[in-house]
């Protein structure tokens, strides 16, 4: 008895970059080194940027209450 495939019987053809690809990023974490160059750029991205958002949109619902003559909204 036969099965029935999908597609028709239809072969895929892997493509070797990819499967390259998809196999280093299941095993990052067994890869990954701390350098300097990383260290920063995680400091950037995951604790610079958004406190920096997050003063920002701080600052303008505070400029509204000023204009509206409301006290300041607190946050956190």
């Amino acid at each position: 008895m036969r099965t029935a495939r999908m597609g028709g019987g239809m072969e895929a053809n892997k493509n070797k970059f990819i499967e390259e690809w998809g196999a280093a990023r299941e095993t990052l974490e067994h890869n990954f080194r701390w350098t300097r160059r990383n260290f920063a750029i995680i400091g950037l991205f995951g604790i610079a940027i958004p406190i920096f958002v997050y003063k920002g949109i701080v600052k303008e619902f505070h400029m509204q209450d000023e204009d509206n003559g409301r006290p300041y909204r607190k946050f956190m």
